[in-house]
C-alpha cells in the first residue's frame, strides 16, 4: 500500500488516541470527584434525626431517609457511569476501531463524501465529531453487508441507498497499526484467516471485526417474532447470536435491559465458554440457563433428569419419546386442562393439627360452584377467595377448643410478651412482615405497647385470637399458594388419560405400552424422580390448572443447539415466554437426543407464530476447522454436502486403530505430548461419562484435567469430557478416543461422531481398538491419513 496512505492513517490514529486519553483522564478526575460526593453524602447521614414522637415526626424522618438514599444512589449511579466509561476507554485506546468505509448517500447529490471510522464502541471529542461509530450504529452495517459499489442499508427512518468508494481494514494492538488493507469484499479474507488461524480458549471471543453479511442479517434483525438460524458446525452462529444481543440491547437502549433477555443453552459448561462476550462488548450479561435448570427450579422436590442420565437413557423407548414430545402431546394437555372446567380437578385436605379442617370434597364444591364461564384460574382464584373466608372464620371456632386454652396456660412470659406486643395482627398477615415492622420499632428505641385488659376473660380471648391467628397462618399460605391442588395426582390422572386425547397408533403404541410407561412414571415419582420429558409435561399442565401467564418481562429468548428440544419442549417455552421474540439456532446434523425427528422442528415450531413473522437464515459456510478437517467431518454425514468449508489449509484427519486398549493408550499419550509440543490445546473426547472416567485414571499420571460434570469450568492444557458436554465448544486439537465399532456402532450415532469431530480447529485425530467404526468405512482415503 502507498506509504502516504498509511501516514494519513497513522496521523488519525494518534488524533484519535490522544483525544481518548484526554477523556480517559478526565473520567478518571469523575470518578475521584464521585467517591468524594459519595463519601460526603454519607456523612450526610449524621444530620439525620429520629423523630417518632408524633405521627408528623415519624414522616419527616421518613422523607428525610428517602431524601438521603436518592442523594446516595444518584451519586452512585454517577459513579457506576463514570467507571462504565472508563473501562470502555481503556479497551479503545488499545483498539479504537477496525474499519474505515468512504460512501455517499444517494438521496443527497449535493452532499460530500463521508468517512467513518468503526470500532467496538462509538467515540466523538469535546465538540461532538465523532471520531469513530459503534459498530451496531445503522451506518456501520455497510460495512458488513457489501463491498465497493451500490448498498443498501437500515436507518431507523427505513431503507437509505449509498454508494461505497472505499473498505478499509485494520489490525491495530496496542495503538499501533499492524497491518491495513483495502478490500472489495464485505469482510476481506486476510483478515478473517488470521483471526481463524489463532489458538482456541476457554472463553469464546467476540467477532465483530468479522461478521459476516449473513450473521450481520441475523445480528440485526428487528422484525421477526421467529428467527431460525440453522448453520453447520462452526458456522458462527452462536457468535452471532451473542452479537445480536448486544445489538438489541444498543438498539433497544432505555427500553431493554440485559434482564430481560434469555439465553437456554446446551450445558453450563457452555455458559461459561460465552460470558465473556457481552462484557467484552460493553454490556451486561443476560440471563442464561439450561432446560434442565429452569425445569429443576420449578420443581424443587423432584430431581428432574440431568444431561449425563438423559444422554445414558436415550433410545431405549423412541415410541415414547416421540410422543412424549410431540406437538400432539401439546394438544392433549390443553384438551385434558379445559375438560377441567366441568369435573376431575384433584385437591387435597386442608390439615390442621393432624385432622382435616377443610375437606377436599367440600374444596370441589366451591371450586365447581362457578358457572362454566370460569376460565380456570379465575375458578381457582375464587375458591382461593371462598377458602379464605372459611379460614377466617374458624378463628371464633377454634378459641373455644380445649387446645387453645392448655397453649395460654403454658405460654412463657417471652411468649406472652410476643403475643401482646404482636396485637394487631390478622390472618393472612406476612409474619415476615410484622417481624420486619416490630424490629424497625425497636430500633427506633420502642419496645412492645404494654396493654391493659378490661377482665382476665378479654384477656384470655385476646391471647386465643392470637395464638389461633398464628396457627392458622400456615394454611393461610397454603390457601395462597394453592397447595389444595393435588398436582401429582392430576398429572398421573392425565397420563392415564392420554389414549382418550390422543391416537397412540399414530405412534406406533398399543394402549397397553402406554399404561406400562405410566405405571413406571408413578414409580419414579414416589422416589422423587422425573424424566426431563415427563417434567416439560408436567410444568405445563400445572400452569394451565394454577392459570400462570408466563414471564412476560422477558423480551427476547434465545435459544442453542434447538435440534436437542422436542416440539412439546419449545411450545412450553413459547407458553413460558408468550411476549418474547425467540432466536433459535442450531445444526439438525448436531442433533444427538432427537435424531430423525429433528428434521420437522422448523415446521413443527414455526406453526406457533404468525407465518409472516417467521424468518430463516442458514449459515452453511464454516469457519471453526481447516478445509481438510471440514471435508472429513462432513463426508460422516450422509447429506454433508451442504456445508462449505473456508479455503484454510491444515493437515489431513489421522486414523489410527490398535490391537488392545494398552497400545491404544500409549499412542494417545504420544499425540498429547505432540500437541502440547506444537502448542495445541487438547481435547480427549470420549463417547460416554464412564469411558471418559476409565481413561482419566488411565492417565492420572499425566497433567489432564476430566471435566465430568457440567457444573465445571473449562481449563487451559488438555482436558477429557464426554460427547455430550462438548455441544458448542471448540479446541485446537481434537482426539476422539475408541472411535471403533464397540463405541460407535450404530447409525443413530452418527450425527454424534459428527459433533465431536466437528470440535477441532486445526488438528484431528480418531483413535481407535480392534475394529474401526462402521460410520468410517465409507469415507474416501483421500480425506484422511493413516497413523
Amino acid at each position: 500500500m502507498d506509504q502516504s496512505i498509511r501516514v494519513i492513517e497513522e496521523n488519525y490514529l494518534k488524533k484519535t488516541l490522544k483525544t481518548i486519553k484526554t477523556a480517559i483522564a478526565h473520567t478518571k478526575a469523575a470518578i475521584k470527584q464521585s467517591n468524594k460526593n459519595i463519601n460526603d453524602a454519607a456523612k450526610g447521614w449524621d444530620d439525620v434525626r429520629i423523630k417518632t414522637d408524633t405521627y408528623s415526626g415519624i414522616i419527616e424522618t421518613a422523607m428525610s431517609v428517602r431524601q438521603q438514599q436518592q442523594l446516595l444512589a444518584e451519586r452512585e449511579n454517577s459513579k457506576s457511569r463514570s467507571q462504565q466509561r472508563y473501562e470502555t476507554l481503556v479497551k479503545q485506546v488499545k483498539k479504537p476501531y477496525f474499519a474505515r468505509i468512504d460512501f455517499k448517500e444517494k438521496n443527497g447529490e449535493n452532499m460530500p463524501s463521508e468517512t467513518i471510522y468503526i470500532g467496538l464502541a462509538s467515540f466523538s471529542d469535546d465538540d461532538n465529531n465523532f471520531l469513530v461509530y459503534d459498530w451496531r450504529t445503522p451506518v456501520a452495517s455497510i460495512y458488513y453487508d457489501g463491498g465497493i459499489g451500490d448498498v443498501d442499508y437500515l436507518t431507523p427512518a427505513g431503507p437509505q441507498e449509498a454508494e461505497v468508494t472505499l473498505k478499509r481494514q485494520f489490525e491495530i494492538e496496542d495503538g499501533v497499526i499492524v497491518t491495513l488493507f483495502d478490500t472489495e469484499e464485505a469482510i476481506g479474507d486476510a483478515m478473517l484467516v488470521n483471526a481463524l488461524a489463532g489458538e482456541s480458549s476457554t472463553k469464546m471471543k467476540s467477532i465483530v471485526t468479522t461478521i459476516q453479511k449473513e450473521q450481520n442479517k441475523i445480528i440485526r434483525d428487528t422484525e421477526a417474532d421467529l428467527l431460525f438460524v440453522q448453520g453447520a458446525a462452526g458456522s458462527g452462529k452462536t457468535a452471532a447470536i451473542m452479537q445480536r444481543v448486544a445489538y438489541l440491547l444498543y438498539r433497544y437502549r432505555g427500553k431493554l435491559t440485559s434482564g430481560q433477555v434469555v439465553l437456554f443453552s446446551p450445558n453450563q459448561l457452555f455458559n461459561d465458554y460465552v460470558d465473556q462476550v457481552l462484557p467484552e462488548l460493553g454490556e451486561q450479561n443476560l440471563v442464561q440457563m439450561t432446560f434442565y435448570q429452569y425445569a429443576s427450579r420449578r420443581l424443587p422436590r423432584f430431581q428432574v433428569e440431568n444431561l449425563n442420565q438423559r444422554f445414558e437413557d436415550q433410545g431405549k423407548n423412541p415410541k415414547i419419546d416421540q410422543l412424549m414430545g410431540s406437538l400432539a402431546m401439546y394438544q392433549a394437555i390443553n384438551n385434558y386442562a379445559n375438560s377441567l372446567n366441568q369435573e376431575g380437578i384433584r385437591l387435597r385436605n386442608l390439615m390442621f393439627h393432624g385432622e382435616p379442617l377443610i375437606h377436599k370434597e367440600k374444596i370441589a364444591a366451591i371450586y365447581y360452584h362457578y358457572n362454566q364461564n370460569y376460565r380456570l384460574s379465575q375458578r381457582l382464584e375464587a375458591t382461593q377467595e371462598s377458602l379464605m373466608r372459611s379460614l377466617r372464620s374458624q378463628v371464633g371456632v377454634q378459641i373455644r377448643q380445649d387446645w387453645v386454652e392448655e397453649v395460654i396456660e403454658n405460654l412463657s412470659k417471652q411468649e406472652y410478651d410476643d403475643l401482646v406486643g404482636a396485637g394487631r395482627s390478622r390472618l393472612g398477615d406476612d409474619q415476615e412482615g410484622d417481624a420486619a415492622a416490630k424490629t424497625r420499632i425497636n430500633q427506633l428505641g420502642q419496645g412492645p405497647q404494654e396493654r391493659e385488659f378490661s377482665s382476665d376473660k378479654a384477656e384470655r380471648h385476646f391471647l386465643g385470637k392470637q395464638i389461633v391467628t398464628r396457627e392458622l397462618r400456615p394454611l393461610a399460605r397454603k390457601i395462597r399458594r394453592a397447595a389444595f391442588l393435588n398436582i401429582n395426582a392430576q398429572f398421573v390422572d392425565f397420563l392415564n388419560q392420554v389414549p382418550d386425547y390422543l391416537d397412540l397408533t399414530q405412534f406406533n403404541l398399543s394402549v397397553a405400552e402406554w399404561h406400562e410407561y405410566v405405571q413406571k412414571v408413578i414409580a419414579s415419582l414416589k422416589n422423587g424422580d422425573i424424566s426431563l420429558a415427563s417434567a416439560t409435561v408436567y410444568l405445563y399442565l400445572y400452569d394451565l390448572v394454577t392459570g400462570k401467564h408466563g414471564q412476560r418481562d422477558i423480551r427476547f429468548l434465545f435459544i442453542d443447539e434447538i435440534q436437542d428440544y422436542t416440539p412439546l419442549q419449545l411450545a412450553f417455552l413459547k407458553f413460558s415466554f408468550p411476549l418474547a421474540k425467540f432466536t433459535v439456532l442450531g445444526d439438525l446434523n448436531q442433533a444427538i437426543f432427537t435424531h430423525e425427528n429433528a428434521q420437522d422442528l422448523q415446521d413443527d415450531f414455526s406453526q406457533l407464530f404468525d407465518g409472516d413473522k417467521v424468518h430463516r437464515v442458514e449459515l452453511n459456510q464454516t469457519y471453526r476447522s481447516t478445509q481438510q478437517i471440514t471435508d472429513f467431518t462432513k463426508a460422516i454425514l450422509k447429506d454433508g454436502q451442504r456445508i462449505e468449508a473456508f479455503d484454510r489449509k491444515g493437515e489431513k484427519p489421522v486414523i489410527k486403530l490398535y490391537a488392545d486398549n494398552q497400545d491404544a493408550t500409549g499412542a494417545l499419550r504420544h499425540q498429547l505430548n505432540q500437541n502440547q509440543v506444537d502448542r495445541e490445546s487438547t481435547a480427549v473426547i470420549t463417547e460416554s461419562l464412564a469411558d471418559a472416567r476409565q481413561l482419566a485414571e488411565q492417565l492420572q499420571d499425566t497433567n489432564i484435567t476430566l471435566i465430568h460434570s457440567e457444573n465445571q469450568r473449562l481449563v487451559t492444557g488438555a482436558i477429557i469430557l464426554p460427547s455430550y458436554l462438548a455441544k458448542g465448544l471448540e479446541f485446537d486439537a481434537v482426539i476422539i478416543w475408541q472411535a471403533d465399532a464397540k463405541h460407535y456402532h450404530s447409525e443413530s450415532q452418527r450425527q454424534l461422531l459428527y459433533t465431536v469431530a466437528s470440535r477441532a480447529m486445526h488438528r484431528l485425530t480418531l483413535i481407535g481398538i480392534e475394529v474401526m467404526s462402521p460410520l468410517l468405512a465409507d469415507l474416501p482415503q483421500d480425506l484422511y491419513q493413516e497413523g
